[in-house]
């Protein structure tokens, strides 16, 4: 699968139906996991051309890792699955948020979100929720 390039216009990129996604210098676009029941966000990640146009035709959360310099499918090594229910674009197609049924923790210390700390602001200090 391959994607036509975002259109030159803003105006036109903000309101065209064709998926036209804008990945950044590094060929990424950023992905955001949120529960599809609760709306909770589990996780931010990366996918590349592959990654996106895997997650769009299996169903399941692909990614690219930027240490590893890879795709990853969620769940391939942990069993903690990620099954995309849906795949929204923002307004400029520079982002993606997939709603997931997720099996297990999210995150990769085993929590449910990889978002569990709250940052004290006259601290800066992290409290755990």
């Amino acid at each position: 699968m391959s994607f036509e390039p975002p259109l030159k216009n803003k105006a036109e990129q903000d309101e065209t139906s064709e998926l036209r996604p804008k990945f950044n210098a590094d060929g990424l676009i950023a992905a955001v996991a949120q529960d599809a029941d609760t709306g909770e966000i589990l996780m931010l990640a990366w996918m590349n051309v592959e990654a996106l146009s895997a997650t769009l035709k299996t169903g399941r959360g692909t990614y690219w890792s930027r240490s590893r310099q890879s795709l990853w499918v969620k769940g391939e090594t942990s069993g903690h699955v990620q099954t995309v229910e849906s795949v929204q674009i923002d307004c400029d197609q520079d982002a993606v948020v997939l709603k997931v049924r997720q099996s297990g923790g999210a995150c990769h210390t085993g929590r449910k979100s990889c978002f569990y700390r709250t940052i004290d602001p006259e601290t800066l200090q992290l409290r755990h929720e």
